[in-house]
């Protein structure tokens, strides 16, 4: 009960710095609006327990099956996702009040499912614990959404105003990248589906793989180091890219890190904090994962497989969370403890494996099964964490996926090369 209230609250809480205007901005097909993410979070809630489960429950209102279903086809119908924007009704009031009404009649139903002699308790308790761990990912798609459809706006509005001074541009410093060795071999990955803690259905079952000798970068490229990237031509030079990323490249003329911005001669970076000079220290981010690719090239090395990363994690990875409440990833932290630096805090890291089931993948029986398997299919693997994602999700096996053009997710890189 105490995490449902928590997390319903959390996102409520993301909406305090918003304007009434900003509630339905959708700058692009990909993103959704804020006032959607808080609508389909609730749908969640009552299309996976509170219909199934509370016979009395009444709909806050029936049209809503298909304005804030998501991708769940054996739901129904769903509004079509580029056009979220348009719903001016409901309301953000209208809303807040289905989140309400929802919020009431799960809470008694959490209130009945605590006795031992509901039947239906072990399934429902399930369900919750996926549908928090759901709305804490829509947490972190909420300000990512956000941050590019502000950064539209030629006034260049921060999300938020509040900066610590600590993450300032000018604020710590890199040293050198150290490569760490790793002997490889065998290797569990993935996690146990009976475990006591949660996962996602992706990241089981466990499995053996067996993995090479391996050096990782004990950091994140930084931001000065990829600019040398830039500098050299490398979006000029087809001979770092992927074929496709080379199309997306021509397709897009991209010439540079999304958000970065020359403003009278200065290089800036927009931020959720709004626009500000780019720190040389800090981690390069909003890479798309051709970018990203084509940079290691560039650079003589590769992108870690997503077992290499989280072989490397498990051996050697602290969770170090510097605070939360950050909206921008920040310089490496120089803790002579912390060899593997800037795992979970800072950036997703894309690797070059492929978003595929891992062996003995089951989906899920119904609509509910349709979470993550539905799309194991052309998108790249990500591991680790960024400063917008939630804290309990940090973890060595925590799989994330993109496609490999997409750029508005927290995404960054670390060089690895084969021993």
């Amino acid at each position: 009960m105490e995490q449902f209230c928590k997390t319903r609250q959390q996102s409520v809480d993301l909406c305090k710095p918003l304007e009434i205007e900003d509630y339905g901005l959708q700058a692009a097909a990909f993103t959704s609006p804020p006032k959607w993410h808080l609508a389909h979070t609730s749908w969640f809630f009552e299309t996976f327990l509170l219909k199934p489960f509370v016979k009395e429950y009444t709909v806050f209102h029936p049209a809503y099956e298909v304005l804030f279903n998501s991708y769940y086809n054996a739901i129904g119908k769903q509004y079509p996702r580029p056009q979220r924007g348009l719903l001016s009704r409901p309301t953000v009031n209208d809303v807040m009040k289905y989140r309400h009404h929802v919020d009431q009649a799960m809470q008694a139903l959490l209130k009945a499912a605590v006795h031992e002699h509901y039947s239906e308790r072990g399934e429902v308790f399930r369900r919750v614990q996926l549908g928090v761990q759901h709305e804490k990912q829509h947490q972190e798609l909420f300000l990512t959404d956000l941050k590019y459809s502000l950064s539209k706006n030629p006034l260049y509005p921060g999300y938020s105003s509040t900066n610590n001074s600590c993450y300032q541009s000018g604020a710590g410093h890199s040293q050198g990248a150290q490569w760490l060795h790793f002997q490889g071999g065998l290797f569990q990955l993935g996690v146990d589906q009976n475990g006591e803690s949660f996962s996602f259905d992706n990241e089981n079952p466990v499995h053996q793989v067996y993995i090479e000798p391996f050096e990782l970068s004990d950091r994140l490229i930084t931001n000065a180091e990829f600019q040398v990237f830039i500098e050299d031509g490398g979006y000029q030079r087809p001979e770092f890219w992927l074929s496709d990323g080379w199309a997306e490249v021509q397709q897009g003329q991209w010439r540079q890190p999304l958000y970065w911005i020359e403003a009278n001669g200065c290089p800036m970076e927009f931020t959720l904090y709004g626009l500000e000079p780019r720190s040389p220290e800090q981690p390069v981010c909003h890479l798309s994962g051709y970018e990203a690719d084509a940079y290691t090239c560039w650079a003589g090395g590769r992108l870690p497989t997503e077992a290499e990363w989280e072989f490397a994690a498990c051996q050697y990875g602290k969770k170090t969370i510097l605070s939360e409440n950050r909206l921008q990833p920040t310089s490496v932290d120089c803790d002579p403890y912390d060899p593997l630096k800037q795992l979970y805090d800072s950036c997703w890291q894309w690797t070059s494996s492929a978003y595929r089931p891992y062996p003995g993948f089951k989906v899920g029986t119904g609509a509910i099964g349709e979470y993550n398997g539905k799309f194991m299919c052309n998108q790249w693997v990500l591991r680790g964490g960024s400063c917008v994602s939630p804290v309990d999700h940090l973890r060595p096996t925590y799989r994330n996926f993109f496609y490999p053009r997409d750029r508005w997710q927290f995404s960054g890189l670390r060089l690895a090369r084969s021993h």
